[in-house]
């Protein structure tokens, strides 16, 4: 097949070049396809071509680039970059959408330092299996087209089969990309940047903005407005990113950068899934403050442009940030009330909410089932579930679902369409990575099946619904590469 089915532009080349460096990706010497999502190639309108995604081929209309950003990861400053990543350009799909596609584990590059460029199965496996999850869980995300075999080992603490990623995403701006233009750039790449990143994600600010508003404050609040509603949904969901530095926050509001990611099972504020996070920096509970602490790099990368007092500038910067603790709380209030079934709101909601995730961190419940459970009015297996604590609770709850005047029909709908019946179970995608590893390919094919349909009640897959048993629930994920 020709590379007539790809559409490229390169609209990231035209921004100084400061923020880039041209760069092919490193040909492989065996590919081998391991998984391709049809589905989204569909949707993209492009065709499969083994040595595009390994990197061994360069599609008609792709200038491949990587990019340049920095970060601060766990709260220090580090100048970082695509050191294993190739973007290849932006396909223009069939409906007009402009997305990234990004080869990672494509080789050495210009921000490789001491690494190698390459990437190991068994993380660009758990990349697919996650981003593909969490899209079908309805939360903004990039998106997986492929894994391929190079045909060749990669080094860590122990030999591992080497393979490439490829990701789709809305783009891979970060705050560290704003990072890096506020840190080594000009005031007029910081421009630049913001400018096209205005155009590519935020046209409205400049079509709508009839009261002549600074565009760069309105650009600010729109990045602060769509990472409330996606760390809000991670929240509503159990979902712990593992390292949210900076360079891991897109400005698009998607998630990006699956590594020591995670799942909880039982529900605990403090649960940390990274191996290296040894102090719980981005523990589950702390993930909505790193958000602002995030944000906050982002609004001082803009401070040029907000005002030409710096001291004005930053009162407004300021005052646009802080707004994320109300607008979390109510994005998040107003999910855990769908979660519970309540259309309605009441100034006695927060202790109704809090007072079942105390209980549920009491007695070790797992949070995906217990919301289950309750959508079904079933009792689970959990000492929860018998405890005078919970029927008291469970009557406050059943008395609050009367009062709104739904009905029962109503009511469950609702909860069904925002608890998931199934979510990655991190023991289910151990097993999966496992099983690819040795080329069993089965497991992962199935599990990717069963994830499509995350809010299906009549789909019964018990093999993917229960927690891990108490022997294995010490989960550590890393960061591979």
């Amino acid at each position: 097949m020709k590379n007539n089915n790809w559409n490229f532009n390169n609209s990231y080349t035209k921004l100084p070049k400061l923020f880039y460096s041209n760069q092919k990706p490193i040909p492989v010497t065996n590919p081998k396809l391991v998984i391709f999502n049809d589905e989204l190639a569909v949707s993209l309108g492009v065709p499969f071509e083994l040595d595009v995604l390994a990197g061994n081929s360069i599609p008609k209309g792709s200038k491949p680039i990587s990019q340049a950003y920095t970060g601060h990861q766990f709260g220090y400053f580090t100048m970082l970059g695509d050191g294993r990543a190739v973007l290849l350009g932006e396909q223009i799909t069939p409906n007009g959408e402009r997305l990234d596609i990004q080869l990672k584990g494509s080789g050495r590059t210009p921000y490789s330092r001491n690494g190698d460029g390459r990437a190991a199965l068994g993380p660009m496996l758990r990349e697919y299996i996650i981003s593909e999850a969490m899209h079908h869980l309805g939360i903004a995300t990039t998106r997986s087209l492929a894994v391929v075999e190079t045909g060749e080992i990669v080094e860590r603490e122990k030999p591992l089969t080497g393979a490439i990623l490829t990701r789709v995403a809305a783009s891979h701006i970060r705050v560290g990309t704003f990072e890096y233009a506020s840190r080594f750039g000009t005031t007029d790449d910081v421009r630049a940047l913001a400018d096209y990143t205005i155009e590519r994600h935020f046209p409205f600010i400049v079509s709508e903005n009839t009261d002549g508003q600074n565009k760069y404050l309105l650009l600010l609040r729109e990045v602060v407005n769509r990472q409330v509603a996606l760390i809000a949904t991670w929240q509503l969901v159990g979902f712990i990113h593992g390292v949210m530095n900076t360079d891991n926050m897109a400005i698009s509001g998607e998630t990006i950068d699956y590594g020591p990611c995670a799942f909880m099972d039982a529900y605990n504020p403090d649960t940390v899934f990274s191996s290296i996070d040894t102090h719980g920096r981005y523990a589950y509970k702390n993930q909505p403050n790193i958000a602002i602490w995030n944000l906050g790099r982002f609004a001082e990368s803009l401070l040029p442009l907000l005002h030409n007092d710096i001291n004005e500038a930053i009162r407004l910067a300021e005052k646009d940030v802080i707004k994320f603790h109300d607008l979390y709380k109510d994005c998040w209030f107003s999910g855990m009330r769908a979660k519970l079934g309540l259309f309605t709101k009441n100034t006695d909601d927060k202790i109704l909410i809090d007072e079942l995730l105390n209980l549920m961190q009491k007695f070790d419940a797992d949070y995906t089932n217990t919301f289950r459970y309750l959508t079904l009015n079933q009792n689970g297996n959990n000492p929860l579930f018998f405890s005078l604590e919970f029927q008291n609770w469970h009557h406050k709850w059943q008395a609050r679902l009367d009062k709104q005047g739904y009905s029962s029909e109503q009511v469950l709908a609702l909860m069904k369409a925002n608890n998931p019946f199934v979510i990655p179970r991190n023991q289910e995608v151990e097993k999966t990575l496992n099983a690819a590893e040795y080329g069993d390919l089965a497991p992962l094919n199935k599990l990717l099946s069963v994830l499509k349909k995350p809010y299906d009640y009549n789909a019964i897959e018990n093999d993917y619904l229960m927690p891990p048993t108490h022997a294995n629930c010490n989960y550590r994920t890393f960061c591979g590469t």
